[in-house]
């Protein structure tokens, strides 16, 4: 699953990039810096992980992963090819989830695209960008359904229905993901393709000074985005980076204590992008490993065995299932099972988050 770092150019996507990924992208005071989209595998915090490696002291740990993409700062006229305009629209549509960089500090040695620090003005001119390509797309579907529709075809007409929703939506100003559709229609919202029906997360970067409790331009993007379904977190990016280059924990955690942190500001925000995509986490442990695996919230049983291997799904039999916290409170897999505390499911149970399993199958 990816998630992609977008914003006007010089806003602090590349640096964000940099504290999320181990890769280096190029990070200086000029826009489109990053011109190809800079590619990350980033591990997923979890404390839970680094529990149950206490417990079992297995040979390695492997975490969850999330992939990021840095992509290239948009502008003006994007939709229209303006810029880098059509790389950047392209390289969004790959992404299931869009991390979108507005820039809320003030200074003066930093230039900014438009001369002047406004968030909720960057915010629109990337929201109307990609709400016109979307029109776009939305006006050739709409040619071709349509005439499907006029012959009494059944499903093009309930096609046609959602997609005047969207076209109404758009041409208002509004993003697709505003726009209210049922599981039926769900189907069809995948096919289009949207850029604006992505699940979005709102990244405030501040000075340090705000990195704890915000600032005014903060409070003006989250009273703008209160309506929209989405996600907003503040984000000092600098200081992140600052923080990223010390190597020793104890050093950290006292940067971190002196602005009024418990954590990077970068494992919050890489937990929210992983809750964005709708996953969630479950774990194998044995002496050998112990893992965090990705599935989606909602997966059963046997497609969380497939995650593993492809045969785990195809002969799945059942699944021994300990609940995290039991798995802690008793200490062991051998306690739990003594005081009846493993559960056998069958192939309709719903993963539950922090699920530690072991699955049976049969090939």
């Amino acid at each position: 699953m990816k998630a992609g770092i977008v914003g006007l150019p010089n806003v602090g996507k590349s640096t964000l990039f940099n504290c999320l990924s181990n890769a280096k992208a190029q990070s200086a005071n000029f826009p489109f810096c990053t011109i190809e989209p800079n590619l990350g595998v980033v591990n997923v915090p979890d404390p839970r992980l680094e529990k149950l490696e206490e417990l079992v002291t297995p040979e390695r740990v492997i975490p969850a992963t999330v992939e990021i993409v840095d992509i290239a700062g948009l502008v003006r006229g994007a939709s229209k090819g303006e810029g880098l305009g059509n790389q950047f629209l392209g390289n969004i549509r790959e992404c299931h989830a869009i991390i979108h960089v507005l820039r809320c500090f003030d200074n003066d040695n930093i230039v900014h695209v438009d001369g002047s620090i406004d968030p909720i003005r960057d915010k629109e001119t990337i929201d109307i960008e990609l709400q016109l390509k979307d029109l776009e797309t939305v006006d050739k579907r709409l040619d071709k359904v349509s005439r499907a529709a006029k012959t009494g075809d059944k499903d093009a007409k309930k096609e046609q229905d959602v997609l005047l929703r969207f076209k109404e939506a758009l041409e208002a100003g509004k993003s697709a993901r505003a726009v209210e559709v049922n599981e039926e229609e769900e189907e069809f919202v995948k096919s289009f393709q949207l850029l604006t029906a992505k699940p979005i997360l709102y990244v405030c970067n501040v000075d340090e000074a705000s990195a704890k409790t915000g600032n005014a331009y903060v409070e003006k993007v989250k009273e703008l985005v209160k309506d929209e379904r989405a996600e907003v977190i503040v984000l000092a990016v600098a200081t992140e980076a600052d923080i990223a280059e010390l190597e020793d924990y104890e050093e950290r955690q006292m940067f971190l204590e002196d602005i009024g942190l418990e954590e990077p500001g970068v494992s919050r925000l890489i937990r929210t992008a992983y809750k964005l995509l709708s996953l969630q986490t479950y774990f194998t442990a044995g002496e050998k490993e112990v893992r965090a695996w990705t599935v989606n919230t909602g997966a059963t049983a046997p497609q969380a065995a497939g995650v593993i291997h492809t045969d785990f799904e195809k002969g799945f039999i059942r699944a021994e299932v300990i609940g995290y916290n039991d798995y802690v409170e008793y200490g062991s897999e051998t306690k739990v099972k003594e005081a009846g505390k493993m559960r056998v499911e069958g192939k309709e149970y719903i993963v539950k988050d922090g699920d530690v399993m072991h699955f049976r199958f049969n090939v």
